[in-house]
């Protein structure tokens, strides 16, 4: 005898959702073990999904083309909710034992024989589903000490699901707000100056995008959130096309630098954003968030940026994934030194060591290394002897909006210093 419609695929949001290897792998070896240890031939692990029952994990060796993960059955035609509502027990050794169980199209169309069941809760004592086994055969020896051995397993299993139910609801509530605030720009652009070596006034901005929120919550956590729900291609792309209108109000010579992730730069969707803003004044910086997947995609998305003018710079370097090879691979025209490098780089001879090199490298590679994060004057001096082209930091000019980015170029110089420049010690 075996099953024949134990399962039935609908066309419903019931995809997998138990990621984490760790997870499955634990799951699955509980059903396999309750499975053999009630000699029985199904085994699985079953979620509520708008009134159906959803496969999420099956043990059924030989049985896979009939009951698999992601299949559903309407919550109707199952045992599951005639158990929790106690019109049918948890351990039922043969089935025509209880005419609620023969009445059952499933009973006769799996069919079912035997079946052992208990319920599984998420942390708010909420039923999330069934931890089942079945068999087509009656099998008389299931007792209570069966269940209770199966409500062990369950138990076990449970745990293992709520750090995965937890992180799936976080999920779920990054994305509705992530959402909201792509759709109505909840989120501002300020620019920080970036100055050459003795210079008083700025050669260019970096875009940095800040966020409407109560309580706040700094641009890291936000970022995070929005690449965990799969939306941070939209949201980069939300802040650099607001972020590229500021570049009118600027003198032709000075330039615009934009953070954007390998994710966006291969994603064929930047540069459509880009060339209406005149390339040549635009750097992208190659945030190093993530890895790059698929260098050979990389490589050719930026050669299609720089072959329109656009510049490449690569973040961060010093952290992250941003190693000689990459930037090597990259041949970027700027080599942003973190700030980790930069702070206390006036006392720390092993950092002046480090940036003395990649100053040597960069000019190798005809690339200038910008510092940022630079806040006391003994940084600034250091880093001039170092051979750095370039600087950012509060000490020289802290982020500001569209119209404080405008005021560096006003005549009046008054309007300089209420930027937080640093004009007297460039002069």
């Amino acid at each position: 005898m075996t099953f024949s419609i134990l399962s039935q695929a609908v066309d419903i949001d019931v995809a997998p959702s138990m990621p984490g290897e760790q997870t499955e792998d634990f799951i699955d070896l509980a059903l396999m073990t309750m499975r053999k240890h009630l000699d029985m031939e199904v085994a699985y692990l079953s979620e509520f999904v708008d009134g159906r029952a959803v496969f999420r994990a099956v043990n059924a060796p030989g049985l896979e083309d009939v009951i698999k993960p992601g299949d559903s059955r309407d919550l109707r035609d199952v045992y599951c909710q005639h158990i929790l509502e106690g019109r049918l027990p948890n351990v039922i050794p043969d089935t025509k034992d209880f005419a609620l169980a023969l009445s059952l199209p499933i009973t006769q169309a799996a069919p079912i024989g035997s079946h052992v069941s208990v319920p599984i809760h998420r942390q708010d004592g909420s039923v999330f589903g069934m931890f089942c086994c079945l068999s087509p055969h009656p099998n008389h020896t299931l007792n209570d000490r069966d269940l209770k051995v199966m409500e062990t397993f369950a138990d076990l299993a449970t745990r293992q699901l709520h750090s995965n139910l937890y992180d799936r609801e976080k999920k779920s509530r990054a994305h509705t707000v992530t959402t909201r605030f792509i759709a109505q720009g909840q989120f501002d652009i300020v620019y920080q100056p970036v100055f050459p070596l003795g210079a008083s006034t700025p050669s260019a901005f970096e875009a940095l995008c800040r966020f409407h929120s109560t309580p706040y919550r700094p641009p890291n956590e936000w970022f995070e959130d929005v690449r965990m729900c799969g939306r941070h291609v939209d949201l980069e792309l939300a802040a650099i096309e607001k972020a590229l209108f500021a570049i009118v109000d600027w003198p032709d010579d000075i330039y615009l630098t934009l953070n954007a992730s390998p994710s966006t730069i291969t994603s064929g969707r930047l540069l459509p954003v880009l060339l209406p803003f005149g390339p040549q004044r635009l750097v992208v910086e190659v945030t190093e968030h993530e890895m790059v997947d698929d260098n050979d995609a990389f490589r050719a998305a930026l050669s299609e940026l720089t072959n329109q003018g656009v510049r490449i710079a690569i973040d961060d370097v010093g952290t992250g994934y941003s190693g000689l090879t990459q930037i090597l691979s990259t041949q970027p025209d700027f080599i942003k030194l973190d700030m980790g490098l930069v702070r206390h780089i006036d006392t720390d001879t092993s950092r002046q060591a480090l940036v003395l090199g990649l100053a040597q490298f960069g000019r190798a590679m005809e690339a200038k290394l910008i510092a940022e994060g630079v806040e006391t004057d003994l940084e600034y001096e250091t880093l001039k002897t170092l051979g750095v082209q370039l600087v950012q930091g509060y000490l020289l000019g802290r982020p500001g909006d569209r119209s404080a980015a405008a005021a560096w170029f006003q005549p009046d110089p008054c309007e300089l210093d209420q930027q937080g420049s640093a004009v007297s010690r460039m002069n």
